[in-house]
């Protein structure tokens, strides 16, 4: 009976799951912070402080995906590496494939809003991420843009 629960508790929480579509793509554009890594075997990693952010790119599935560094004053540093990317769609699963002069690997997207991310590796570790904004704590409460 336990057996049976369980089967179907995991079918109920596999079919809540949200879909990525196309549509929700353009929730990537902008800065991203990193707060956690849950590993395969179930460990954590948690992130208080990041040193870098991720920027994606995109549009019509066609993009890049760069290390930021946040300035105090709210600009970022930003060196000339980046990656390539390319959203494709398979299985009912949307996935970022990257590519540099040195390597090519894809990830999943599990779940995206215009707050969150969470993306799977090959690894299956999940990368949850949350929408970064510029620090500015220089300027006296003056919007950084």
């Amino acid at each position: 009976m336990k057996k049976l629960i369980s089967i179907a508790f995991l079918l109920l929480l596999s079919a809540c799951q949200q879909k990525v579509t196309p549509n929700d793509i353009t929730n990537l554009n902008g800065y991203w912070e990193i707060e956690r890594v849950v590993f395969s075997n179930g460990s954590k990693k948690e992130y208080t402080y990041n040193e870098s952010y991720d920027y994606f790119q995109i549009k019509e599935n066609l993009g890049f995906r760069k290390k930021v560094m946040p300035q105090l004053d709210g600009r970022f540093l930003v060196n000339n590496q980046l990656e390539k990317i390319k959203i494709t769609f398979e299985e009912e699963a949307a996935y970022i494939n990257y590519s540099t002069p040195f390597a090519k690997w894809k990830e999943k997207i599990k779940a995206i809003s215009k707050d969150n991310l969470i993306i799977i590796n090959a690894s299956k570790a999940e990368y949850h991420y949350k929408k970064a904004a510029p620090i500015n704590i220089l300027e006296d409460g003056k919007t950084t843009k």
